[in-house]
């Protein structure tokens, strides 16, 4: 048994080999110690291998989904080795022989299935990346889904492609690995990278492989697919075939995304703008999570894939805006085609599985379901008062299609209660198959077959204790009286005497026999044969079947989206091919959300205009006041409106952005060696060389992380660059109010402030942008609400004082003197030594008890009077 175990590790080196014996998965030598470790069970051990023990752990077959689940989270690879015949067979060979096993799956992280592996509302992305003649070719595909596309790139843009599909796996040839413009990629990315042999991704014999796999002559009616793309597609399925062991899943056909298609947002951006996730990794805070208002699994992956990728073709964005628009305004229909879609299951991952072999009666079930809902849906929009639906609406109409015979066959077919695994048997309707219908009758009712037979003998021969029995050795068998076996007549068979009795059978009795002798097993082979028919017309309609899920998922986040709008009171944005940028009322869907739950007051919504002659904004103010929050919600705002949906403002017209930056926040990047600093500056960078015209940026303190006059100086820089070289819209919020003094000669440079109200000594943050600049940051006064000591506050203030008064040098060496904190802590003394002040004067004469009301008021203005 080891030696076909190491043979097949041999095989699988990367992989923890889940070996089958009986009901277990069992691990041996380092995958025993690799998985204990990881999944926190026992490590035991069994027999030797070179005169060491061999380490041993396991996990039951019937729940290893769970311990799987765990493992590949870990970043594990796991070969599932499974039993391919039959114990028996095997015995036939020799008492010893081995039962035979092979690898029937190999399961990563890019290959899952598996519904309690997966993130039922998001995408898990096998990638691959190839690189020929100077261009990226960048493949990615849903296992789970079907979902397949292709995309070009410049090697500069491959890490904000990767971070718009945050992958789970990504595959790369070994020599790319080496490539030094893209070093910094690969380290971004090396936990979920899987290098391979550079053979895998030759483009020819990848063409001809995705030709093989659609069953086509040449790939020209999918797109104008160039090499470097076909390279990455043709490894991916290459890939899945390996892992899969020969099944493929279905694939729908390849999508080319053009380069330029989509808005590209690098991971920093989207860490910054929390689009998906906090960044404390958590989706609850995301702005994801704050405008998911869809109903099914399919319809949350879709409305998660259009806001990592915003398009920007106004055509196509109005479309979609059309969409949501169009449940906006019927919102009987948008109500009904929700309600329907509440009772859609997750009919795309269903679709995969089956297609895989992989799938149960259950996901039959879910396929059935959501088919049936179709009427329904179809009804709703095509109601005689609606006005024309617009194309989109119209388009998934029409791709819903006519399942009517499928449902039909599913809803006779399949019982009420269903197991997850057609091995379990019980999951076909009584009356659907007459055969089936028989062998379970015998199975359940054999014994009632067998006292009816035995009654009716009874009866015939007179002999009342007659019994039918069975054993091992002779099966059914009739057992009577020796002395009484001469009642009976030529049609009862022999079989055996023994001392007292005498054991007989009939034809009837051998046909009822070999009905009931496995009866259940042979129940169970033809139910799970009648369940492979049924795979089977669900399979051969796969097409039709995947495009009414794509449809159902396209309605499901055009209502949602339009739920959202209806409910927020968002608009619809103007989008098209200006520079125009035109926020009015603009609000931070996010921030909005959180002041509500907490019942903490209504957001300040504020105005932004970057169009032409104003398209870059310098943002001064205290921290608190709402810099950062102003910053982000306009690049939520475009985000949102480039995806298709409405957006939260009182009008919104924006010229549509290619490319969104963000540098909001700090960070450092310890792992690879950065400050906070350092990543400020690494960012900083990529803007600056990469934005163009159609760029949005917004930078929030840069020059911060350094030595005043160096930041000031590189902040300064920035600015100018940002104004005559990016020639782009952005928004720029710093403390270096010195940089205000850029409006005078940079003519598209606007200064806009945070506006505070200061009030009997204290600042009231008012969270509005107003024209012009301000004069102070208000940096001590958030320290004292931060619960400075008020010694370090007092001191503070006195050395802004002495800086804002002298000059800046002699100021810092005149200080540097004073020994701050013991100066400021021993001031009261100075003043004991001098007598009581007239504060504590007037304490002394004060007798509460005698005091009323009105002159416990006026002595409390005069206590602060003389503080």
């Amino acid at each position: 048994m080891m030696a076909q175990y190491l043979a097949i590790k041999h095989a699988h080196p990367d992989c923890l080999l889940f070996y089958r014996m009986g009901d277990f998965y069992e691990l041996f030598f380092d995958d025993a110690v690799k998985a204990a470790a990881t999944l926190d069970i026992a490590l035991t051990k069994r027999g030797k291998h070179l005169g060491e023990d061999i380490p041993m752990c396991g996990v039951p077959v019937r729940s290893y989904e769970v311990y799987l689940s765990r493992l590949v989270r870990a970043g594990h690879k796991v070969a599932i080795g499974e039993q391919t015949e039959d114990p028996a067979e095997a015995k036939k060979r020799g008492a010893k022989s081995v039962v035979a096993r092979d690898v029937v799956r190999v399961i990563t992280a890019g290959t899952l299935t598996e519904d309690n592996l997966l993130d039922s509302r998001a995408h898990n992305y096998l990638a691959a990346a190839a690189e020929i003649g100077g261009t990226i070719g960048l493949a990615w595909v849903d296992v789970s889904t079907g979902d397949f596309a292709m995309q070009p790139l410049a090697p500069a843009l491959l890490s904000a492609a990767l971070a718009r599909l945050s992958p789970g796996e990504l595959l790369v040839p070994e020599r790319l690995l080496h490539q030094p413009d893209l070093l910094e990629v690969w380290a971004e990315w090396k936990s979920i990278l899987a290098p391979l042999p550079s053979v895998r991704f030759d483009s020819e014999n990848s063409r001809k492989r995705l030709e093989a796999l659609y069953g086509v002559g040449a790939l020209d009616g999918f797109g104008s697919f160039g090499r470097a793309e076909l390279a990455a597609g043709g490894a991916l399925v290459d890939y899945i075939e390996l892992t899969q062991k020969g099944k493929m899943p279905r694939l729908n056909p390849p999508q080319r995304l053009a380069q330029g298609a989509v808005m590209e947002i690098d991971g920093a951006t989207r860490r910054n703008l929390e689009l998906a996730e906090t960044v404390n990794g958590e989706r609850k805070g995301s702005l994801l999570a704050t405008i998911d208002r869809t109903i099914t699994g399919a319809g949350a992956r879709l409305l998660a894939a259009r806001l990592a990728a915003p398009l920007t073709d106004p055509a196509a964005i109005g479309q979609r805006l059309d969409a949501v628009a169009f449940f906006v305004e019927h919102e009987t229909v948008r109500a009904d085609i929700r309600a329907a879609l509440k009772r859609c299951p997750d009919m795309e991952r269903a679709l995969s599985r089956l297609s895989l072999g992989r799938g149960g009666p259950r996901d039959l079930a879910a396929i059935r379901d959501a088919l049936a809902e179709i009427p329904a849906l179809r009804a709703a929009l095509a109601r005689p008062s609606l006005d024309t639906p617009p194309t989109a609406i119209a388009t998934a109409a029409a791709d819903l299609g006519e399942h009517s015979t499928v449902v039909d066959i599913l809803t006779r077919a399949l019982a009420e209660e269903l197991p997850s695994l057609a091995r379990d048997g019980g999951f076909i309707r009584p009356e659907f198959h007459a055969g089936l219908d028989e062998l379970k009758s015998l199975k359940a009712e054999g014994n009632s077959h067998l006292m009816r037979l035995e009654r009716r003998y009874a009866e015939e021969t007179g002999i009342a204790n007659l019994k039918i029995r069975h054993n091992n050795i002779i099966g059914h068998h009739i057992e009577v009286a020796a002395k009484q076996a001469e009642k009976l007549d030529e049609s009862f068979i022999h079989r055996q005497t023994m001392a007292t009795t005498a054991r007989y059978t009939t034809t009837e009795l051998i046909e009822l026999a070999g009905k009931l002798t496995g009866a259940a097993d042979r129940a169970l082979a033809l139910e799970q044969h009648v369940f492979e028919h049924l795979v089977g017309d669900v399979t051969t309609r796969a097409a039709a079947i995947a495009a009414a899920a794509a449809a159902l998922a396209t309605l499901d986040v055009a209502a949602a989206l339009a739920e959202l709008a209806a409910a927020e009171d968002w608009i619809r944005p103007e989008i098209d091919d200006s520079t125009a940028f035109v926020i009015d009322g603009g609000r931070h869907p996010v921030v909005e959300a959180a002041l509500r739950a907490a019942n903490s007051g209504a957001f300040v919504a504020n105005d932004c205009d970057l169009s032409a002659g104003n398209r870059l904004w310098l943002i001064t103010g205290p921290n608190m006041a709402g810099k950062s929050t102003f910053l982000r919600q306009n690049a939520v705002i475009v985000l949102l409106a480039q995806m298709g949906a409405f957006v939260p403002a009182r009008a919104a017209r924006i010229g549509v952005v290619d490319r969104l930056f963000s540098r909001v926040g700090a960070a450092d990047d310890l792992a690879r060696g950065r400050s906070t600093f350092m990543v400020e500056m690494v960012e900083t960078a990529a803007i600056l060389n990469q934005s163009g015209p159609r760029a949005l940026v917004i930078l929030d303190e840069i020059g911060r992380g350094t030595a005043t006059f160096d930041g000031l100086s590189i902040a300064w820089s920035v600015v100018e660059h940002l104004h005559e070289v990016n020639v782009c819209r952005a928004l720029f919020a710093t403390h270096y109010h010195e940089l205000t003094s850029l409006a005078g000669r940079l003519k598209n440079l606007s200064c806009r402030q945070m506006r505070v109200k200061e009030w009997q000594g204290d600042v009231v943050f008012l969270h509005e942008v107003a024209q012009g600049a301000a004069d102070r940051s208000y940096g001590i006064h958030v320290g004292r609400l931060a619960g400075l000591p008020p010694a370090v506050v007092a001191r503070a203030e006195e050395v802004l004082s002495a800086l804002e008064k002298g000059e800046q040098g002699s100021a810092v060496a005149r200080l540097a003197d004073d020994l701050p904190l013991f100066a400021v802590l021993a001031k009261p003394k100075a003043k004991e030594a001098a007598g009581p002040s007239p504060l504590e004067e007037k304490l002394k004469d004060i007798n509460p008890d005698e005091l009323n009301a009105k002159q416990a008021l006026d002595l409390l203005y005069e206590l602060k009077r003389l503080l």
